[in-house]
């Protein structure tokens, strides 16, 4: 563990900022402080808004002076990624963009965030070659080894609008993945709940169980081979590693998953064809632009990779 300050700084709220809970816009702006000490520096009054001392459910509003104090925070040591690493791989990969909003087709591999064991991630790389840019946030997250479809918000109103899509269930998405055998005709929905639990290695998995979270996926086959099958997937709920849950659970895992997959039949496909990643990807994306109110329909080519492994496929 080291340990950095961070200096004094007095930040001044503009209309991308307002309207928030000062402790929840902190606890976003100084992801390594921990909450506790967030909530311990607003109750001691060191956090002022206009030189005067404010409550956790104090809502910032436009032209507000807010007033950060010197910090001592530690810092776990994590794996390091250089931007140097991000810039072929998500610069060519913009799939869409404008005042409101940037979409990606993000590579299998890279994180959309720092945690886990690592300190860099997709919005991390956009912040810093973007330090002009008042905001930019991840409207969603997808698994770090799946690939396809990642939007950024470039405006609080972007994203407001973009979450409030995801609550009322109007954006639709379209995945794609390669799952073991053959999978049956007639299953074409799970609808299964799905309860998350820390393990000891501190990793998170989702169970089927009745105490979980209501989750539903559509199923559509693509193309069958001989022990495997293309798989369009449709989720209408956003439950974390839904996909691969409700397929493992069915006994059909997609290929290579190393939380929910199976080795064995893993170890038959890569003695073929020399390939192990995620075969799940973010294909398709539809929503209501948050601007325009035009629905936008985009959609994230398979890597050459991926594609040359299901051309080998028999």
């Amino acid at each position: 563990m080291t340990y950095k300050i961070l200096s004094s700084s007095i930040i001044y709220i503009n209309e991308d900022m307002i309207n928030q809970r000062i402790d929840n816009f902190l606890k976003k702006k100084f992801k390594n402080i921990p909450k506790s000490m967030i909530y311990r520096i607003i109750r001691t009054g060191k956090i002022r808004i206009n030189k005067k001392r404010i409550k956790p459910n104090y809502k910032l509003k436009i032209g507000d002076n807010l007033k950060v104090p010197s910090i001592k925070i530690f810092i776990e040591e994590k794996k390091c990624f250089y931007i140097n690493n991000y810039e072929k791989k998500l610069l060519n990969n913009i799939l869409y963009e404008d005042n409101y909003l940037l979409i990606i087709n993000k590579p299998s591999g890279i994180a959309v965030h720092g945690g886990s064991g690592i300190n860099f991630g997709v919005i991390e790389y956009f912040r810093s070659i973007r330090p002009l840019d008042k905001f930019l946030e991840l409207v969603h997250r997808i698994d770090r080894d799946t690939s396809g479809i990642l939007i950024l918000a470039k405006k609080r109103t972007s994203l407001i609008s973009m979450h409030q899509q995801i609550r009322e269930k109007k954006i639709k998405k379209e995945y794609i993945a390669l799952v073991h055998g053959l999978w049956p005709h007639n299953l074409k929905k799970i609808s299964e709940p799905l309860l998350k639990v820390c393990l000891k290695n501190k990793q998170k998995k989702m169970f089927i169980n009745n105490n979980g979270k209501i989750s539903e996926t559509y199923f559509k086959i693509k193309k069958q081979y001989s022990c495997t099958t293309l798989m369009s997937i449709f989720p209408k709920t956003g439950r974390t590693h839904q996909i691969r849950a409700h397929t493992s659970h069915v006994g059909h895992p997609i290929l290579f998953d190393q939380r929910y997959g199976n080795s064995n039949l893993d170890q038959i496909i890569k003695n073929k064809i020399n390939s192990t990643r995620l075969l799940l990807h973010a294909f398709s994306v539809d929503f209501v632009h948050p601007s325009s109110s035009n629905i936008l329909h985009i959609e994230a080519p398979l890597d050459m990779n991926v594609r040359n492994f299901l051309q080998n496929l028999v």
